[in-house]
């Protein structure tokens, strides 16, 4: 008993404020969402796909944070300090370049983007607009990535906690006073973002750098650490990639559904969105213990972590479940004014409840084999997955079965998720011990 109690304590520690400082990403969203919803329909329409476009880009670097983590908690839980810092400052170098490039990118190709993912020319003007002012922020979200994966690994969770509460309360604010109080639309709500997200960016680089400095860990940039850990990154790229593959599909589905459906399916997806930041708070904890038990030698300390938050994983999915369903009738209420949108949100929404205790262990255990560096058995894991999803959300465009189905084609990938991880876990090719491993 007492073993159990000292393994959740170590979980608690962790979950609860990676919980908190999780949601205030998909907050922003939220709010976002919120706040042009009240505009209209065609103007949410053109946040979902703008959104959908954006969060594509930045979630294919999410390698940023989480192999970050898993490198910086290995050399922590070693003793390394100076060798876990400087790895740190490496990829804050290579969140700034990536980010600076591909702002650039998504900038020059924000027309055509917008044109493909929307559902009608005056949709398109939206999401044009949205993606073309949201790309100056994107070397900031990839340095808060970076920053945040690095405090993570050596167990600093207070910091990225603070400064993503402030950047979100900065952009509720900001949001507000733009789209209302100078009537600047969707504009203002890209702007208000940017600002945000810088703010936050400026704050986590200073205490990263300066924590650097006292452990005597060099800032310069060294070209052959940033080149490694762009080549370590690349197994959770093409994990994440068909993740994000997943989620376009279904934007393109909703689409070619209409108006109506894709504006419900930015206000589904932005609600997925917070409860799956809201379940990752486990799979933090995974990433960062595991990496701190694998680097110190400790297999059975691993597989009674994994044990056990795996429980942690049906608990907080059936709780989200249960939190969800009640909430369905009245929620769309909240994202928009248009009775046809709420109508299609609500069994969706339903369907969502349903899918959360699958969520909850998939969560758990995506966290725990990317905290040991199981980055290539993730990225097969991955295509095989979207291999089993396509056909499922095609389908729904090609037999025109409604909206909520679209939800349902996104329980088969869980499901298939879910098979794939817990396969896995249940070996021990996935537990290298030690202070680095080979990014297999």
């Amino acid at each position: 008993m007492r073993r159990w109690l000292d393994v959740d304590r170590q979980i608690f520690r962790v979950a609860v404020p990676a919980f908190f400082a999780l949601i205030t990403e998909p907050l922003m969203l939220l709010a976002d969402t919120a706040i042009i919803g009240h505009l209209g329909t065609p103007e949410l329409g053109g946040l979902a796909a703008a959104s959908v476009a954006l969060g594509t880009v930045v979630g294919l670097c999410v390698f940023l944070a989480y192999g970050s983590t898993a490198i910086v908690s290995r050399h922590h839980g070693a003793g390394d300090e100076r060798t876990a810092l400087g790895l740190a400052i490496s990829s804050l170098w290579l969140a700034a370049g990536l980010g600076a490039g591909l702002g650039m990118l998504v900038a020059g190709v924000s027309n055509p983007l917008a044109d493909v993912l929307s559902s009608s020319g005056r949709v398109a003007g939206f999401a044009h607009d949205y993606l073309l002012i949201s790309a100056l922020a994107l070397p900031a979200m990839l340095l808060i990535l970076a920053a945040t994966g690095a405090m993570r690994g050596v167990l600093d969770l207070r910091t990225p906690l603070i400064a993503m509460v402030a950047a979100n309360v900065l952009n509720i604010v900001l949001n507000l006073t733009f789209v209302y109080g100078f009537d600047w639309g969707v504009r203002g709500a890209a702007a208000g973002t940017v600002v945000a997200q810088w703010f936050g960016a400026v704050w986590l680089v200073t205490v990263l750098v300066r924590r650097a400095g006292r452990a005597k860990a060099p800032t310069r940039p060294r070209t052959g650490e940033i080149i490694e850990a762009a080549r370590v990154g690349v197994p959770l790229l093409v994990r994440t990639a068909t993740l994000r593959a997943s989620l376009l599909l279904a934007t393109v589905v909703a689409a070619g559904l209409g108006d109506v459906p894709l504006a419900a399916n930015q206000v589904a997806a932005a609600i997925v969105t917070f409860l799956a930041f809201g379940l990752d708070a486990i799979a933090i904890a995974g990433q960062t213990l595991t990496g701190r038990t694998l680097g110190a030698g400790d297999a059975a300390g691993t597989r009674a972590l994994t044990n056990r938050m795996i429980g942690w994983g049906v608990v907080t999915g059936v709780a989200a479940a249960v939190l969800l369903a009640a909430g369905a009738p009245w929620l769309p209420q909240l994202f928009s004014s248009d009775p046809a949108v709420q109508d299609a949100l609500v069994p969706a929404l339903l369907v969502v409840a349903a899918i959360q205790p699958l969520s909850g262990v998939v969560f758990v255990l995506d966290g725990v084999l990317i905290g040991a560096g199981d980055g290539r058995y993730l990225a097969w894991a991955g295509l095989l997955v979207l291999a089993v999803y396509a056909p499922l959300v095609l389908a729904v465009g090609w037999t025109d079965a409604g909206f909520t189905w679209l939800w349902v084609a996104y329980g088969g990938f869980m499901a298939a998720r879910l098979v794939t991880l817990w396969r896995r876990q249940t070996g021990s090719a996935w537990m290298v011990l030690g202070a680095s491993r080979s990014a297999d």
